[in-house]
């Protein structure tokens, strides 16, 4: 049976036809919200990670039901190529990710652990992405970025968007460049 849904997805009011048996998952990927990936059909891998009202769900097991009227984040409304959201610089300047597949969700739970404990410790962050597992990389990476990423969502860090090392202080005053020139 073939049931509308609306919700307000990544800030815009959509209706959408889903059949009653679809998962959350199952409603994103055919309307093209590709971001959040098929891993276990379980919610044992978080692959799938998306934010519902706040919280971040594991979409392949959130039946469609439970969305009507939700308000669901997807990695697609972060960043973009051009501007990316400090979550998802500090995974790439860290050289937090190897394939990219557990990478979509990863992010979503790190950015809402993130708003919810802005000064995490390490054992906090492991705890907080438990649910998300990763067959690439060693974790110690991703780790590493959550970290970075709190310092940059803090605005005490700078973000080097081309994968070198953040610099704190962009002054060269005299040379000519017209930085800080007085």
């Amino acid at each position: 049976m073939t049931v509308e849904i609306d919700l307000t997805l990544n800030g815009e009011e959509r209706t959408f036809e889903a059949e009653r048996s679809d998962s959350l998952l199952d409603v994103l990927r055919k309307n093209g919200y590709t971001g959040a990936k098929r891993g276990c059909d379980t919610g044992n891998c978080g692959f799938c990670t998306v934010t519902v009202d706040g919280e971040s769900t594991m979409s392949c097991i959130e039946p469609v039901a439970t969305i009507d009227g939700a308000t669901v984040e997807t990695i697609e409304s972060l960043g973009s190529q051009d501007d990316l959201h400090p979550v998802q610089s500090a995974f790439v300047d860290n050289a937090a990710l190897q394939c990219g597949f557990c990478i979509p969700g990863m992010i979503m739970r790190s950015r809402d652990f993130l708003e919810e404990n802005p000064d995490p410790d390490r054992e906090e962050i492991r705890a907080a992405l438990s649910d998300n597992l990763c067959r690439c990389t060693g974790y110690e990476k991703i780790l590493d970025a959550v970290e970075d990423a709190a310092e940059r969502m803090d605005g005490d860090t700078a973000v080097a968007a081309d994968g070198g090392q953040p610099v704190d202080d962009v002054s060269c005053s005299g040379c000519g460049c017209g930085v800080n020139d007085e």
